[in-house]
């Protein structure tokens, strides 16, 4: 756990800040000194959020899909709380579904929120450090290791999510001379409202997956929230362009001798 005010020259956006690891880890940045906004399509999980957090917040309804409407966000926000220094991207949109029974429009909508949001908003941010002649900023992106061994049944996650690494990576290099820091998170599986009623809704599906994390226990969104607010702080200051997996070593369970 960071020190008590290690954020505090931080201005944050978060978005999917209205639920489940959104709503964790704009609560975290917060204790921890930040100024936040959270940003969501509907505002009131949104200010629900916002009287949760400890300092000053912000609502920021919008669409991540809806690059205008993402910019106006950021207008808000600005307004609202002063420039800004940080952008966590957590909205994301997952459900179950065999690749051939996905239909054109499952696929654009789940893209659109990963990984086309996740550019709208890392975009939006880099254009305003830039214009500001560079600053000490973060980008984390949280994005998921079925990224790269790919996850049955979410084609189209797994492919948004593989893009975001890419993102990550490749705004990155672009941006290390502005001063802004680029990285995701890869969680494993975590225990939400949202994740037992769309990945695991029923104690068979559920066991069957703590059976394939060698720790045999389902993550929290507090340990999402402490990772990202490593990286966002200056204890991570030499860091951009990596993935931090936290997923219980989950990802590597692939061994037939287990």
């Amino acid at each position: 756990m960071l020190p008590d005010g290690s954020l505090a020259d931080r201005v944050a956006l978060v978005t999917g800040g209205g639920s489940g690891l959104g709503r964790a880890i704009a609560v975290e940045l917060s204790r921890l000194g930040a100024k936040v906004a959270v940003l969501g399509r509907r505002p009131e999980p949104l200010e629900e959020t916002v009287a949760q957090l400890a300092g000053e917040g912000f609502a920021a309804p919008a669409d991540v899909r809806d690059h205008e409407a993402v910019a106006r966000a950021f207008d808000a926000a600005e307004a609202a709380l002063g420039p800004l220094t940080t952008v966590v991207n957590s909205a994301a949109g997952n459900f179950l579904v065999r690749a051939e029974d996905l239909s054109p429009n499952g696929w654009r909508a789940v893209v659109g929120i990963v990984l086309d949001g996740t550019f709208h908003c890392s975009r939006e941010l880099g254009r305003r450090v830039i214009a500001r002649g560079g600053a000490n900023a973060q980008i984390v992106n949280i994005v998921a290791s079925y990224a790269w061994t790919g996850g049955p049944g979410t084609v189209h996650s797994a492919a948004a999510k593989a893009g975001v690494v890419n993102l990550t990576r490749t705004l990155a290099v672009e941006w290390a001379r502005h001063g802004v820091r680029v990285n995701a998170i890869a969680p494993g599986p975590v225990d939400t409202a949202e994740t037992r009623e769309r990945l695991w809704p029923t104690e068979e599906m559920r066991e069957r997956v703590l059976e394939r994390i060698p720790l045999r226990r389902f993550g929290t969104p507090e340990e999402i929230a402490n990772a990202c607010a490593f990286l966002v702080s200056d204890f991570a200051g030499y860091v951009t362009g990596d993935v931090l997996t936290v997923d219980g070593g989950g990802w590597l369970e692939q061994g037939m001798f287990g």
